[in-house]
């Protein structure tokens, strides 16, 4: 007989906390703790503005740009067009956005295995926004220090001035964020007076608001629990990365173990590490990097700058948090051109090219050709048959065009329409069209038929198929 079953843990396993190797016990359902972050300039941090804010002005910028006598980016949904300055997108083009969309993933496969989470800590517009709301935190807050003890303080006239001038300020960037993100699909010209005299119809207000509530909120209060919780590329980044995926790395065999000391002392026993903590002060998602790598780690090289600054004052040499690879740590080389690096690479340019190519001979003409309903084919005078078919024809360009007719089969047809057919800008044109052909010529009761439609300007031409249908032999 088998001995009693040794005993569970104290607990329900809903309410065993998960232990992780370095970081001790961590509780799923734990409240979230503030972070304050400390303030920190240096080689990355000026990178970070000379990527970020460009993009940051032109998201700002590119509404208020005009192309003729339209907004030069403007997707205007109720007309199903997509202006994008001198082209102009219709629905029909919407697998070139599917298209991009995976060029958008390969490159993201392509840069993570390289040099890991670059997007996240350079240009993720989470990042960006949040940085924004944590200067303006700093400003009107003041550093972290001083926000601990302003947080710890209790309720006072200065403590309410200086929250209300920084919630005013998010407030004031999250509605001008909003106001831009609406403007891309409604004429931002109009939208802003509109606005301000409340003229605007409800649903251009309720996006506006909705957009402004995410921005504050997401920038503004959930910060890093955006990036760790709600951020799935946080989850499968792990899966493109490898030993030689450039990252933000402790280098442990420099730098333990850790211990204080004076400035320029180097005990014999101790590593470079001082455990001043800076790297955690300065870590906008609040992981510890000496701890290894971490999904939490957004590749933003804050900590890079904080240890470089920290080994300098020391006089010891800068590198201690570095990007490098898991292979430089442990004494080997780094491999850039490896087999996933150079498959993603290949797919994604060949990808490119593709896409260009297609954007490039999309044609402006959209032509469809639809059979009437009703009989097969008519008998007419002359012994002829005819077929009825609509023809609808799309100008997909932003200027008047004039189009040509032509039929073309293995015996000859008369087309109704002989005159050119002159477009307007975005005009969708449905007209009649009649096929009439010879019956002793027909070959058989089902004959193949192109209909070109061709660009009298330019002298491009795009092509339908359909059938001419006739009295079986």
């Amino acid at each position: 007989m088998n001995g009693p079953p040794p005993a569970a843990p104290p607990g329900t396993p809903e309410e065993q906390p998960i232990r992780l190797e370095g970081f001790g016990e961590r509780d799923l359902y734990q409240r979230r703790e503030k972070i304050y972050t400390r303030f920190v300039g240096g080689f990355f941090q000026r990178l970070r503005f000379f990527t970020g804010w460009p993009l940051l002005a032109g998201y700002f910028l590119v509404p208020w740009l005009q192309w003729g006598e339209r907004q030069a980016v403007l997707f205007d949904l109720p007309a199903r067009q997509f202006h994008i300055f001198g082209v102009t997108f219709w629905p029909q083009d919407f697998w070139l956005l599917g298209w991009l969309l995976i060029i958008a993933a390969f490159a993201l496969f392509t840069f993570t295995t390289l040099v890991g989470r670059i997007w996240c800590g350079y240009t993720c517009p989470q990042t960006v926004w949040t940085a924004i709301f944590m200067w303006i935190e700093q400003f009107a807050e003041g550093e972290r220090h001083q926000r601990i003890r302003l947080d710890q303080a209790p309720l006072s006239l200065r403590k309410v001035g200086r929250r209300f001038l920084k919630h005013g300020m998010w407030l004031t960037v999250a509605l001008l964020t909003g106001l831009t993100f609406v403007g891309y699909f409604t004429p931002i010209r109009e939208l802003a007076p509109d606005l301000i005299t409340l003229d605007a119809t409800p649903w251009a207000i309720f996006w506006v608001l909705f957009f402004t509530a995410a921005t504050y909120g997401n920038a503004g209060w959930m910060r890093e629990q955006v990036c760790i919780y709600m951020c799935p590329y946080a989850r499968f980044q792990s899966a493109m990365f490898d030993r030689d995926t450039l990252i933000v790395s402790y280098d442990a065999a420099r730098g333990e173990p850790r211990g204080a000391r004076k400035r320029g002392a180097k005990p014999e026993a101790l590593g470079d590490c001082i455990d001043c903590t800076m790297c955690v002060q300065v870590c906008p998602t609040g992981i510890d990097i000496r701890n290894g790598l971490q999904y939490e780690c957004i590749g933003c090289a804050h900590c890079i700058d904080a240890c470089n600054q920290v080994m300098d004052r020391m006089g010891y040499a800068q590198g201690l948090i570095r990007y490098t690879t898991e292979n430089e740590l442990a004494g080997g080389r780094s491999h850039w051109l490896r087999g996933r690096s150079v498959g993603y690479g290949i797919a994604l340019l060949v990808m490119c090219l593709a896409f260009g190519y297609a954007v490039l001979v999309r044609s402006d003409v959209e032509v469809d050709v639809l059979r009437e309903r009703g009989d097969l084919y008519q008998r007419v005078a002359g012994d002829g048959i005819a077929n009825q078919y609509r023809l609808r024809v799309l100008n997909k360009t932003q200027r008047s065009i004039t189009l040509t007719l032509e039929a073309r089969s293995t015996v000859p047809l008369t087309v109704s329409r002989t005159t050119p057919v002159v477009l307007s800008p975005a005009e969708l044109l449905d007209l009649p069209l009649l096929l009439t052909a010879p019956a002793d010529a027909l070959p058989g009761s089902n004959m193949p038929v192109t209909i070109r439609v061709c660009e009298a300007a330019s002298g491009r031409c795009d092509e339908e198929r359909t059938s001419f249908l006739g009295p079986a032999p």
